[in-house]
């Protein structure tokens, strides 16, 4: 590829930097493939377990329970250890996790394993770094795009071909060989990906933070406001434990949820108490002017991904019901069907936004993307059963490709902010897209459809003027080596 102007020429495999971003997005892939591989297999795991509808939704819940957390640990590891080596023990780890949950024998086990699987959606997190060493700023933004949206629809794959492939296995315990087959496959690429990959072209440098625990920050406000940050993200953990009581699914006593609480409280004391050991040097000695940046678009990124990646986790698990109950003659399959096209646009919608986020500008296009994302969530919320079904498909897919959109202009941005972190970028500003979603379905299960997607257009329109102060990377950023020397990194 010869100048910046170039776009990717994807099938270029003698191209090392594009062999990375091919075989860093198919892990992503398979880790949102086994991650998801129970959805399209609830009703085979229903009549196995003879569940109720509470116990299936407490399946749901603790899908997304542990990736919180998880994206924040991973973030910190990537940084520390390398996009390979952590990748690849994640894809290994993910193969035990998924064949403990294809053979568990009770609901107990199931639900273990079902929790322990939430650790397998943080692998995404990983590949951001990755493709941020081996792209230049310039083309940094089509290339997560394509890593974000090839490899989220795994989601999309597994709903496609697994429960044709437990037909195909036959028999009471097909659906498990089809959802174990995906914990084989991704075991494999595990050492696929560990032989192939390669942290940062030759010659180049793997920056890593001085200590890991927490983000380096370069201020006392900053500090401050990065112990904020950190606050919703506990307070979505406490709803989904309440969620998990008496008053919600009714998986554990209201007493074990008080018990969950006192755990996330001690935990959060736990990691302020690692972020004031990785920032007391810089606090109360000073940084270099030249290696500080600004935490508040660490925070400006975190809430947009709250709102993209938040509200597409949140209507892709309605979507579905609110087309049955909304247009009469609908039968669950047809639903399911038309409502998959907000899914579908993840193929083309997130390499599009960081496509014109590396051509227009950072700043612009995730303001014109969120922009678009509350429009159409207005116009969803004036769907009525008088609407004439097709329009409605095309409204719901005009909406998804700004949401989509916006997800891949957020991840443009992320590895430009401080490249020896990006990892615990990319992990807390992922983390805040599973807030999002907690916060939005838990909004649903208060209000009606309408009202449901008014409140994420009005967060949008929100957030959008928050972008206003979102800095457009320029010029150079300084990383520090282990051995002391300054390099400097072109983000513009």
């Amino acid at each position: 590829m010869s100048g910046t102007s170039d776009k990717l020429r994807l099938l270029n495999f003698a191209d090392a930097k594009i062999k990375t971003l091919h075989i860093t997005w198919f892990a992503f892939f398979l880790t949102f493939v086994v991650w998801f591989s129970h959805a399209p297999m609830l009703a085979f795991i229903k009549e196995a377990f003879d569940l109720t509808t509470p116990q299936i939704k407490a399946l749901m819940i603790l899908n997304v329970a542990l990736t919180i957390p998880a994206r924040i640990i991973i973030g910190i590891l990537v940084d520390k250890y390398g996009p390979r080596v952590t990748y690849s023990c994640l894809l290994f780890i993910s193969a035990f996790t998924c064949l403990g949950f294809a053979f568990a024998d009770t609901y107990e086990r199931l639900a273990l394993f079902r929790f322990l699987l939430g650790f397998t959606g943080a692998g995404f997190v990983i590949g951001i770094r990755m493709v941020g060493e081996w792209f230049p700023a310039k083309q940094v933004g089509v290339a997560e795009g394509i890593y974000g949206g090839w490899g989220n629809f795994g989601s999309a794959a597994a709903a496609m071909t697994l429960p044709a492939l437990a037909m195909a296995y036959g028999g009471e315990d097909g659906w498990r060989y089809a959802i174990g087959t995906t914990g084989i496959i991704i075991g494999l690429y595990s050492f696929v990906y560990y032989s192939q990959a390669r942290n940062t072209p030759k010659g180049s440098t793997y920056f890593k933070p001085k200590k890991a625990g927490g983000l380096e920050v370069t201020s006392w406000k900053d500090f401050y406001f990065y112990l904020a940050m950190n606050i919703p993200m506990y307070i979505a953990l406490g709803v989904l434990a309440w969620k998990l009581s008496p008053a919600g699914v009714n998986l554990f006593t209201e007493q074990t949820m008080y018990i969950a609480w006192g755990v996330l409280a001690v935990l959060m004391v736990f990691q302020f108490s690692q972020i004031w050991s990785v920032n007391k040097e810089n606090l109360t000695k000073g940084v270099p002017e030249l290696e500080k940046y600004k935490f508040k678009n660490v925070a400006i990124l975190d809430i947009s991904y709250f709102v993209t990646f938040g509200s597409e986790i949140a209507v892709v698990s309605m979507l579905p019901l609110f087309f049955l109950e909304t247009f009469d003659g609908l039968d669950p399959v047809k639903a399911g069907l038309l409502a998959s096209g907000f899914a579908f646009m993840n193929l083309v919608a997130r390499p599009t936004g960081g496509h014109l986020s590396d051509k227009i500008g950072r700043r612009k296009t995730l303001m014109l993307l969120i922009g678009g994302l509350a429009i159409g969530y207005f116009v969803l919320s004036q769907i009525t059963g008088a609407w004439y079904i097709p329009l409605a498909v095309i409204a719901t897919m005009c909406c998804s490709f700004f949401v989509q959109a916006g997800e891949g202009a957020v991840f443009a941005i992320v590895p430009l902010v401080k490249r020896r972190m990006t990892g615990q970028i990319a992990g807390m500003a992922g983390a805040y897209g599973n807030v999002g979603a907690v916060t939005y379905l838990t909004v649903l299960s208060f209000v009606d459809y309408s009202t449901f997607f008014m409140v994420i257009a009005g967060s949008a329109v929100i957030i959008f003027f928050f972008a206003l102060f979102l800095d457009e990377p320029r010029g150079q950023i300084a990383e520090v080596n282990e051995d002391g020397s300054v390099h400097m990194i072109d983000v513009s």
